[in-house]
């Protein structure tokens, strides 16, 4: 990808962060001692087991590596906005979403590192690996991510009414950047997309709904309720595809990776809308 192209995927994760910050309060990180169980269910979910079930489904189903170290990827990257805004249409818990969400986002920062230099080096061989510098990536997360984040939270505690204001703008720029992301993806790799879907499809929507059972039924096993247990589902199963696209073409200069981001990216509106349609059904 060239470097225009590169810029602009950098600045649409930037703008998605910011839109996040200005829905924040600094009340929002302080509900981890108000849920705590809750926090750490969804939270063990996020970071342990989503990468190792991402590492089953790589074992399970047969894939070249590059679409292997993209599934990789992708469980390395949970929660994002859209989460968010799925709990909210779903009737979910949004406070311990938009929890999850932040905890997981920072966290994330010291983890991704770890779990892609892993993928790259098990699935591309030793002789082969493509290094990703650990101190360098977590300086571009937290500049790409936490910056924005906290400069949206600034915004939205001086200046209230226009982080209202911007609020669904903002979501809405956000929305049309990583749709215009997607087809560019597609475009440039098009002679080759129908087949990594083919490759690539079954084994993203499996991660989506395996991880989302998952966290429903985890939380209902700790005694959680309908809510906190819906909150836990869709940020389990909902991954932040933008910053694993942002990953595999900005850190890694290899699109091929982010061909399950961008396929996933898809499919999680589809299972998203069937959460939410469920969910609201199950109210009335």
């Amino acid at each position: 990808m060239d470097t225009i192209s590169t810029i602009i995927l950098a600045g649409a994760l930037i703008i998605i962060m910011l839109g996040m910050g200005l829905s924040l309060h600094m009340a929002d990180f302080k509900r981890i001692f108000r849920y705590p169980k809750a926090i750490f269910i969804g939270l063990t979910n996020q970071l342990m087991l989503l990468p190792l079930i991402g590492l089953g489904i790589t074992w399970l189903f047969p894939m070249q590596s590059e679409i292997a170290i993209g599934v990789m990827i992708l469980a390395a990257c949970p929660g994002g906005p859209t989460s968010n805004l799925i709990s909210h249409l779903a009737k979910a818990d949004l406070a311990l979403s938009v929890t999850l969400t932040a905890f997981s986002s920072l966290i994330t920062i010291l983890t991704i590192p770890f779990i892609v230099n892993f993928a790259l080096e098990y699935f591309l061989g030793v002789g082969q690996v493509v290094e990703l510098n650990v101190l360098s990536t977590i300086v571009q997360i937290f500049v790409i991510v936490v910056i924005p984040i906290i400069i949206g939270m600034w915004v939205r505690k001086y200046r209230p009414r226009f982080a209202d204001s911007m609020a669904k703008p903002v979501r809405i720029a956000s929305g049309v950047v990583l749709g215009l992301i997607i087809v560019g993806l597609v475009i440039k790799e098009r002679t080759n997309f129908v087949s990594f879907f083919e490759k690539a499809g079954i084994a993203a929507l499996v991660l989506n709904v395996a991880t989302m059972v998952l966290g429903y039924f985890s939380a209902k096993l700790f005694g959680l309720g309908k809510k906190a247990a819906r909150s836990i589902a869709i940020e389990s199963g909902i991954q932040n595809g933008t910053l694993a696209i942002t990953i595999a073409v900005v850190l890694l200069h290899n699109s091929a990776f982010a061909i399950v981001p961008a396929v996933y990216s898809l499919l999680m509106f589809l299972t998203g809308g069937i959460v939410i349609y469920w969910f609201n059904r199950e109210d009335r």
